[in-house]
């Protein structure tokens, strides 16, 4: 397993290390523990312009994945890449207070949406691919904090 991490938003300070670690746990759990992923952390300007060339969204977002896995693709040497996550630093400070969670906790929240579209699931398909998706972020936040719930409002 492979996780590379950049935080190109330096006023926000991030323990990559402890990200490093839940997003091994994630994998792990999801059966991913062979595959690469890749996290940047950027503020809303950058995912902004993300969001606005990729989604052709003119707006900040809170998270954005692109998956790197396409069906038929050739194997090649080395750790099969998943993808990568972007994260808004500054959306995810505010959100956090929105959640009731620390910060932490909403990155965790984040990283954890983010890989789960990396896999497949989409939240914005079905009211039962939501609920899907829905039930996974649960599961999976609390494999990393036990005993935390997320609120009803919550939309994750």
């Amino acid at each position: 397993m492979e996780i590379l991490i950049n935080n190109e938003f330096s006023e926000i300070k991030v323990d990559a290390r402890k990200i490093e670690q839940q997003i091994g746990k994630i994998l792990t759990s999801l059966d991913c523990n062979e595959h690469e992923i890749s996290i940047l952390f950027i503020g809303d300007q950058g995912i902004r312009e993300l969001n606005h060339q990729f989604r052709g969204i003119d707006r900040p977002t809170d998270v954005l994945s692109f998956p790197q896995i396409l069906e038929g693709e050739l194997e090649v040497p080395g750790a099969p890449v998943l993808g990568d996550v972007a994260i808004s630093l500054e959306t995810a400070r505010s959100q956090s207070e929105e959640h009731g969670l620390s910060m932490e906790e909403e990155l965790t929240l984040l990283l954890i949406h983010g890989i789960l579209h990396l896999l497949g699931y989409d939240h914005e398909i079905s009211d039962q691919e939501e609920e899907k998706m829905r039930s996974k972020t649960r599961e999976l936040f609390s494999l990393i904090y036990p005993g935390k719930k997320l609120a009803d409002t919550c939309s994750f």
